[in-house]
């Protein structure tokens, strides 16, 4: 199992329990890059185009929500 595989099982088990960082590099694995940072949000695209802006929450967490919308977009791009 991957680096990649295992964040990803992280996140669908537990997207409010993920670190910040984690969640990055498993957006870095799976094919997303990062665009431009405007303030504290930082702008990262999919493979194929989809827009997702991040920012990190508190005491270094990734923000559930967010953590959701990618798992919803990597699932529709990848089926």
């Amino acid at each position: 199992m991957t680096r990649r595989d295992k964040l990803l099982a992280a996140a669908q088990n537990n997207p409010a329990g993920l670190r910040f960082d984690d969640f990055e590099t498993l957006l870095s694995r799976s094919g997303w890059t990062l665009d431009h940072q405007g303030g504290s949000h930082r702008i990262w695209y999919s493979p194929q185009g989809s827009r997702l802006p991040i920012q990190e929450g508190q005491v270094g967490k990734a923000k559930p929500y967010q953590v959701k919308q990618f798992l919803t977009i990597y699932q529709r791009e990848n089926p």
